[in-house]
Parts: structure tokens; sequence; C-alpha cells
């Protein structure tokens, strides 16, 4: 039964996330301030967390930095809808989506059960069997690792799938939208920047330029094969 942590201060968005997915079979904590959010973490190590930014003592963003440190479990966040940069504050940290308020709690459902089917079978990109060797990465689908010039490079699930996409097509622009149905999934219907940003956090680790932005259109993996 897949573990869900649901952190948020406001009781009646605690108490209505959480009879949603009770009804789905989940397994469902609570906390209702950053502090007890690390805590319930360590203690039930859940699948996946929905974590408001605005909460008492710790914020949500400190909450994920310091989650990060130790694990990479998939977060989404919880943002209000006017504060942007809170948005891409909270991807650039670590955050693998996000849900602005007010939101339907159907929809958050959705997204919590396209992680989980990406989570549990490896439905994203980077599912296929065998290496994506090319001369300057070299990517292995089943042991899910990234080297570059032979030195490991450590990338989250998302980053991972988005190259593994990337590379699987070589050569070909893929946009925002195509990466978002092969790496979030299908019924994913969030905002695209969480690709921008994700791949910027790629670029980073790689160190290496392979990844090129295809103005207006997407982005297309560029590199040698072997």
């Amino acid at each position: 039964m897949p573990k869900l942590l649901v952190v948020d201060d406001e009781p009646s968005i605690l108490n209505l996330v959480t009879s949603y997915l009770k009804a789905e079979g989940y397994e469902v904590f609570t906390a209702s301030d950053g502090l007890a959010a690390l805590k319930a973490a360590k203690a039930y190590k859940p699948d996946i967390i929905i974590l408001d930014i605005m909460l008492p003592g710790l914020d949500g963003l400190e909450v994920l930095s310091r989650l990060r440190r130790e694990s990479g479990v998939y977060v989404i966040l919880l943002t209000a809808r006017t504060e942007e940069t809170d948005k891409i504050v909270g991807l650039s940290v670590g955050a693998d989506d996000y849900v602005t308020k007010p939101f339907s709690p159907r929809e958050l459902t959705a997204r919590v059960k396209a992680a989980l089917r990406r989570l549990q079978t490896g439905a994203g990109a980077g599912s296929g069997k065998g290496v994506l060797a090319f001369r300057l990465v070299t990517i292995d689908l089943d042991a899910r690792r990234v080297t570059v010039d032979g030195s490991p490079v450590e990338l989250t699930a998302i980053e991972f799938d988005l190259l593994a996409a990337l590379a699987e097509n070589c050569g070909r622009v893929l946009t925002r939208e195509q990466l978002l149905e092969k790496v979030w999934g299908y019924d994913y219907f969030g905002d695209t920047r969480v690709v921008d940003v994700h791949l910027g956090h790629v670029r980073q680790k790689l160190g290496v330029d392979v990844i090129a932005t295809v103005r207006g259109v997407g982005y297309r993996f560029e590199d040698e094969a072997l």
C-alpha cells in the first residue's frame, strides 16, 4: 500500500486531502508544521510527500531543502496561485511537481496516481533496457546511472527520466508537452515550466553541453553515439 505524507497547517485542507487519498486506498500520514513533517518523513518513509510552502516554524522550502540532503522522495508542493516565485524556487530546491491553491482534490489525486504509477512501474521515460552510450555521456537505463567521461553524476528520478527521454530521441526535438507526457504522465495538466527548471538542474550537474534549447519549441539531446 503506497504511503503518503500530507503537510499543511490548515485543518480543513489537511482533512479534505486526507479523505480523498484514503478513499483511493492509500495509507496517509499528516503533519501541520515543518519540524513535524521532517520527523514524519524520517519515521514513515512515504512514497510521496504533499508539502505546503506556508508552514509555521520551518516553511515548506526549508523542509524540502533538508529533505533533499538525504532523500529523493517524490515531493508535490502546494503553493499560492499568485506566488510565481515560490513555484520556481520550490522546483529549484528539489520539488518534483507543484499544485496551486485553491486546487481541486481530484486534480491532486490524479497527480499522485500518475506519480505512483511512474515510481512503481517505471512507466516514465528511461524505462527501456540497456545502455545509451555517447561520446560524453553514458546512460544505463537498467541501473539508472549516468556518467560523464566516466565520472558518475547524481540525478533525481525526474532528472534521470528527462535526460533519458531526450537521449533516447537523440537529434530529435522534443517539445515541453512531449516531455511532460513521457516523464510526468499523459494525464499531467500542470505548468510546462517544471520541464525548464529540472532540465536546468540536469545541465548544471552534467557539466557538458549536450542539451540544446530550440527556442519556441523544446529541447534536443546532442552527443555523438558510440
